[in-house]
Formats: structure tokens, C-alpha cells, sequence
């Protein structure tokens, strides 16, 4: 195919991508495909989450409530639109269903009650702002919501992109503005009242809420800081407000200063809530230790998880927390009471997780028991229950994926040892035909996230290298999560250190094993992979062809220009007026000179967390001194290209790429 065109829509790459798409996901047929959200009723016989349906015009994904029976499998439709209907959650008594949608205006979510029964639904008053999360008052008269102020930016996990503000159209040739700490970036906690229908604000001016949960029905506990700046989330605190008296108080910081907090909950009566601390590189992609504070007295349970990371919690009882994380290949469901402060693991898997960045379930019961959006590299996603510590799936979502994965040849759970000895996991994905095979290296985002099983079918990227006879690659390098916060800490100071020698020793590891053929090595990866992939091609002439997704090429410029500056200097432990210091060392663009490898630049040109300049600055030098370099800019995406057709092109471009490069004579394809 050619790699230079704007217009690939009539190229065979692009034609086989649309065509994968159409039968994954159906558009057109008002089936469900995907599902996140997931919510059970408080008898533990339903479930509602948000469904993924494709329209017909153009394929483009869309949102609606749905609705499964839990005994039975049956599932429909309750909401209808237009745009995109979210975050579904049952009332303490499951007669109602409060979500957020913005089928009033794009990207403007607001609140929003169901009935179940009829799919009766009715408009809350509008916010000051976009919604992000809600959350019922233990006694049902109340609705917590997070409300982020238009202008605010959403985490980089969800796309990086500025809200727009909610404002008259200005004449085109009006400037924009920007001052820092603008009214319209801040995030505040707002109540909705059930018998008065009426909305209010409810946390202080110059408090930053980035997260809110109820703690009993008078007490809000949140993750809070002094300033709206994406970067004061890395050094966000815990406070508790008093809804009676309006008095606000920190209860709980980190105990290390390179650890962040995230998915706080608070207790049925308040006395107690329970926190996550890690190391963290986005926002919104939470993974770490387990804390429980006491709220009275401030004391602090710290809580031993057998060496799960803890990606998800939810109060099931006034003593009792169901948790859910990951420790190395396997995904975990546990319990812990916080008055006997015993630990229990019920569940785990090597081969299935849940749907989304990491692990997450609803609860039913006090015991364990909870249902999941699980999913596999060969599974589509499905509503399923563990009871009892067995897994049973409820409803699959698949529309032809089982098929597609036939082009799965093996999953294989690798460990390799790193230079210094330190031991290092991944996941390979083999094709049908034997082996050595190409392989592609594909590095994740963060560095603190972490792969496990996941659904090919949302971009189908590595379903159409498998076909082709690639290997794909999915290494956990140190800085990734589930390993503990010790291996967590070892990224930071070092990003393009040991780090990339771990990616590289995992390479090594597979060609000496006769998996992948020496001349037929590829790269990819998107945000820290991104970065990595521009790196490693500086670092290392080994790789025929490279792909970088929404990347990191120069630390001064993603300081200056990103909307998460705190993280560069935190993850860098440096500061860029050092001269000759990490900022300079550790930018592909100041090696850029050495590399060789042909590189596709890919970004989206809404990105707030890389912003587009960091590939066209790349692109720019490699072509300087002699690389062969491509730059695509998807003009309406952010932080990873999400949106259909796009997604189409997405893949379509990055197979071409690998084809033209690494394969001789099959450039058309």
C-alpha cells in the first residue's frame, strides 16, 4: 500500500480492517459489541452497564444503557440517545437508574434517572460542567457527581482532550486566552437532591476535587488538591467535608512521596475509607497498596495483599471490602475485613481478566461473589459471576471474533531475565505458521501499566498481524504494575534505562529460542510505548520498521506544552535547566542522528497529554538526517486514536507499514 497517501479508503489493508470491524462489531444491527460499566442491583439478579453499538453512519461507536438478567442471560436495550449514554448505576433500592449521557450536546455529560421497568427516563437539572463519575448516598435521597468545569481536561486514559466550554459561539478570529488556574478548569463536588430535584454545589471555592465517594450520609471523602493543574494530582491528598457544617479536613498523604491516591471509598456509616496508593503515570489508571483509615482517629490499616496489586475496591458490608487487582499473569478477586484484618483471595485467572485498563467487578454479597465484564485474547467480552470462587459466563457479546481468533496460534506467559539479573514478564501471541517468525515488540503506555488477557477485537490491529504469520510481543518491563511497588519504583530516574534493556533482553530471549527471526523485527507502542519505540530505534539499529503512537521524542517540550508537566520531572527525577541532564539524555530527538529504522509517526491533533508537536518534531529529524519517516495527524482524535473511521485507517496504515518493511515484495497488500 502506499505509505505517503491521505486517502487509503479504496487500498486492500484498509478494505480488510473495515471488513474485520463489520464483523466484530455489526453496525447497523443495534447489537451490543463491547460493554464497560458494569453495575449489579442489590439483589444480585441484575446488571446494568453501558453497551457499545455501532451505528451505520460512518461505524462510528456509541453508548447506550443496557440491561442483562443475571439467571437468565437476557439483555436489552434502555436507553436510545443520540450520542453516548454512560456510567449506569442502581439505586439503594434497584428501582431507579441514574447515568450520564450527552445527548444534549457532544462531550457534555450530564445526570440523568431510568426506570428499569418502563425505560421512563428524565433530564436532572444541568451542572456547571461535565460530569465525570455519580455515586448514590447510602440512604438513596441523594446523588454525589464530580463535576469537572468546561475547559477542564480529561485524564489522559480517557483521551486528553479539553472540554470544550459550554459557552455562545465566538467570531473565528477571536483569540484564545490562557492565564493558568482559570475558573472553568476546576473540579468541584455538586449534590443532587431526589425529593427536591434541585442541583447545588457542595465542595469549598479553591479545593480541586479529582474524585468524590460518599462516607456515610453526611461526610463526602475525596482525592483533593489546592489547584486544578493536571500536575497537583500527583500530590493530591485525602479530605473528608462535612456536608452539615461545611468544614473540611485532610485526613490522609501518601506515606511516599512518589505515590499517588485514587478510587476512594468511604464506609455505609463513615466511620471508616479505604484508599489506594501507588505509583501512578496517568491519572485514572490506578494500581497500588490498599489502605483503610479510620476517621475518627486517623489510624491506618495496611493492608498485606499477598502481592496483588489492587486496581479496584468497594465497600460490600460495614467490615468487609471486595477487591480486585492483578500480581503478575494472574488476575485476582479478594476479600479483607477490616475488624479480624484477614486477607482472602477467591478468585484468580491466568487466562481471562476483565474488560478495561485493569481489573474491576461489582459486587454481590458480602462473600465474594461479583460479576465482570471478562474478556481474553481469544474471548470477546461477556457478562459473567464468580460465585463461589467459579467463573460462569452469563452473555457474550460476541458477533464473530471466535472465528477471527482462529489466527491465534498460542498464548504464551514468558519470563526472561533482565541484565541485572532482575526477572521479567510477558505475553507472546503466536501466529499458525511455524516458527522463527517476524515479530513485533508492542510496548504499553505509562510506564505504570500493565498487559493482561485482553479483547483483540477493539482495535484490530494485532488480529490482522497474526493472519499475516507476525508474532506480537507484550512485555510488563519494570515500571509496570503488578509486580509490586518495589518493581513499580525501579522506572523512576531511569525511563530509556533499564527499562529498554528489559524490552531488548525480552527479544533476545525469543530469537535465541528460535520464536522470532533476527531479520524480521518490528516496534510499536503508544504514549510511554510511543516513547519507547522512538528510543529504542535510537538505541538500537536491530528493528526494520517502527511504529510510534501519540509519543514522547523531546522531555523539555512535553514538560512545556503537555497538560501533566509533574509527571515528566517525577518520573524523570531531574529537572530540564540541568544541562546535558535527563531531559537532554533521555530525548530520542537528541539521538535522532542515529537512528536508521523507517518510522511512522501516528497522533492526534486534539492530544493534550502528548501533544502532536512531540511526533512532528521526530519526523522532522529523522528526515534530516536521511530516515525515512512518515507523519499522520488524525485532526479529531486526542491521546490514541479511538474514534471510528479513524480506528479503520489506524490499522490499516500500521500493518502496511510493517508489511512494506519487513516482509520483501508484499508492500501491496
Amino acid at each position: 500500500m502506499s505509505t505517503h497517501a491521505r486517502d487509503i479508503r479504496d487500498e486492500a489493508a484498509y478494505r480488510e480492517a473495515e471488513a474485520l470491524h463489520r464483523l466484530i462489531r455489526r453496525p447497523g444491527g443495534g447489537q451490543v459489541s463491547d460493554a464497560s460499566d458494569l453495575h449489579v442491583s442489590p439483589d444480585g439478579h441484575q446488571a446494568i452497564f453501558s453497551g457499545v453499538i455501532v451505528d451505520q453512519r460512518e461505524g462510528e461507536l456509541s453508548t447506550r444503557i443496557c440491561h442483562t438478567d443475571l439467571v437468565t442471560g437476557n439483555t436489552r436495550i434502555l436507553s436510545h440517545g443520540p450520542h453516548q449514554d454512560r456510567l449506569p448505576r442502581f439505586s439503594c433500592d434497584g428501582l431507579s437508574v441514574a447515568f450520564l449521557s450527552d445527548r444534549k450536546h457532544a462531550g457534555d455529560f450530564q445526570l440523568y434517572l431510568l426506570d428499569p421497568a418502563s425505560g421512563a427516563t428524565r433530564a436532572a437539572p444541568v451542572a456547571n460542567g461535565w460530569i465525570e463519575d455519580l455515586q448514590w448516598s447510602p440512604d438513596g435521597r441523594h446523588i454525589l457527581l464530580s463535576v469537572a468545569g468546561h475547559g477542564a481536561e480529561a485524564a489522559g486514559a480517557r483521551g486528553a482532550i479539553q472540554s470544550e466550554r459550554a459557552a455562545t459561539e465566538l467570531p473565528a478570529w477571536m483569540p484564545t486566552v490562557e492565564a493558568g488556574n482559570e475558573a472553568y478548569q476546576w473540579r468541584a463536588a455538586w449534590l443532587y437532591g431526589l425529593e427536591s430535584r434541585s442541583l447545588s454545589q457542595v465542595s469549598p471555592a479553591g479545593l480541586n476535587i479529582w474524585e468524590a465517594a460518599w462516607c456515610g450520609n453526611r461526610l463526602i471523602a475525596a482525592v483533593v488538591s489546592p489547584g486544578p493543574s493536571e500536575g497537583l494530582w500527583f500530590t493530591a491528598r485525602v479530605a473528608i467535608i462535612d456536608l452539615e457544617t461545611g468544614v473540611t479536613r485532610e485526613v490522609y498523604r501518601p506515606e511516599r512521596t512518589q505515590s499517588q491516591l485514587g478510587c476512594v471509598r468511604g464506609a455505609p456509616s463513615g466511620l471508616h475509607l479505604a484508599v489506594i496508593e501507588g505509583i501512578c503515570s496517568d491519572r485514572c489508571v490506578m494500581a497500588g497498596d490498599l489502605r483503610v483509615i479510620d476517621i475518627a482517629g486517623d489510624a491506618v490499616q495496611r493492608v498485606d495483599s499477598r502481592g496483588v496489586e489492587i486496581t479496584y475496591l468497594e465497600w460490600r458490608s460495614e467490615r468487609r471490602l471486595l477487591l480486585a487487582g492483578h500480581r503478575g499473569f494472574e488476575s485476582v478477586v479478594a476479600t479483607y475485613d477490616i475488624s479480624s484484618q484477614v486477607y482472602e483471595e477467591v478468585w484468580s485467572s491466568q487466562d481471562v481478566s476483565a474488560a478495561g485498563l485493569y481489573m474491576s467487578v461489582s459486587g454481590v454479597g458480602a462473600d465474594g461473589d461479583c460479576a465482570l465484564i471478562g474478556e481474553s485474547f481469544r474471548q470477546a467480552p461477556e457478562i459473567a459471576v464468580i460465585e463461589r470462587g467459579r467463573y460462569r459466563s452469563i452473555r457474550s457479546f460476541d458477533l464473530g471474533y471466535a472465528q477471527e481468533a482462529k489466527a491465534i496460534g498460542s498464548v504464551e506467559r514468558l519470563t526472561w531475565s533482565a541484565a541485572d539479573g532482575l526477572a521479567i514478564q510477558g505475553w507472546l501471541l503466536r501466529p499458525q505458521t511455524p516458527a522463527p517468525h517476524p515479530l513485533i515488540l508492542s510496548v504499553h503506555g505509562g510506564p505504570v501499566w500493565h498487559i493482561h488477557p485482553f479483547w483483540l477485537g477493539r482495535t484490530v490491529t494485532s488480529l490482522m498481524l497474526l493472519k499475516r504469520g507476525y508474532a506480537v510481543f507484550f512485555p510488563n518491563a519494570r515500571g509496570s504494575s503488578g509486580r509490586g511497588q518495589a518493581f513499580t519504583a525501579r522506572v523512576l530516574g531511569d525511563m530509556g534505562g533499564a527499562d529498554a534493556r528489559d524490552l531488548l533482553a525480552g527479544v533476545d530471549h525469543l530469537i535465541e529460542c528460535g520464536i522470532a527471526d533476527p531479520a524480521r523485527l518490528g516496534v510499536m507502542g503508544g504514549s510511554y510505548g510511543g516513547f519507547m519505540t522512538s528510543w529504542l530505534i535510537t538505541q538500537d539499529n536491530r528493528f526494520a520498521a517502527a511504529v510510534s503512537v501519540s509519543p514522547i521524542n523531546n522531555w523539555i517540550t512535553e514538560q512545556l506544552l503537555s497538560n501533566c508537566p509533574f509527571w515528566v520531572s517525577l518520573f524523570l527525577a531531574d529537572s530540564y535547566v540541568t544541562a546535558g541532564g535527563r531531559y537532554f539524555q533521555r530525548s530520542p530527538i537528541m539521538h535522532a542522528h542515529k537512528a536508521k529504522t523507517p518510522t511512522l509517526h501516528i497522533t492526534g491533533g486534539r492530544d493534550r497529554g502528548t501533544p502532536p508537536e512531540e511526533a512532528v518534531q521526530f519526523h522532522h529529524a529523522l528526515i534530516e538526517h536521511g530516515a525515512e519517516s512518515v507523519l499522520v495527524i488524525y485532526p479529531q482524535e486526542g491521546h490514541g486514536i479511538r474514534k471510528f473511521p479513524a480506528v479503520i485507517d489506524f490499522n490499516a496504515r500500521i500493518v502496511g507499514w510493517f508489511q512494506k518493511y519487513m516482509l520483501s515484495g508484499t508492500a501491496d497488500i
